[in-house]
């Protein structure tokens, strides 16, 4: 049994245990406003105590904070395996769609809507233009377990 809930900007299919206590599946949905930055320009290298290490920019660091106070699913911690669809608004078509796939597995990782980046066994992702709207919408389907 899967109870649903929304409001136009997410939904969500949440995972109830059967009577052999088996997890079905969740479905979860999400649309977070906001440029996602691209993976090869968020890092800087920082000096830690004389060694170089890599440390996030303003701009990730940021993304990150609006993405967790958007994020409806926080906390849901899903740990089996799922497919990531990803739905990527740019306001042109110059960034590269992969670069930021992994900023959002990561995003959703620290806001706890999944467990592990790890278990995301596909992706399915698309690239738009939305010069006024730049957002991504995002589906997480947690595959069957049994």
């Amino acid at each position: 049994m899967l109870s649903h809930y929304g409001n136009g900007l997410h939904t969500a299919e949440v995972t109830i245990l059967n009577q052999e206590n088996r997890k079905t599946m969740a479905k979860l949905q999400m649309t977070i406003r906001g440029k996602v930055p691209s993976k090869a320009n968020s890092y800087k290298v920082i000096n830690i105590c004389g060694h170089g290490s890599l440390g996030k920019t303003e701009r990730l660091k940021a993304y990150e904070h609006s993405f967790f106070i958007q994020c409806p699913h926080r906390g849901v911690n899903l740990y089996s395996f799922f497919t990531l669809y990803a739905d990527v608004f740019y306001e042109t078509m110059n960034p590269d769609l992969d670069n930021s796939l992994k900023i959002i597995l990561d995003c959703l990782q620290q806001c706890e809507v999944i467990k592990n980046d790890n278990k995301c066994v596909q992706i399915v992702a698309r690239k738009f233009v939305d010069k006024a709207n730049p957002r991504v919408e995002i589906t997480i389907d947690e595959s069957l377990v049994v």
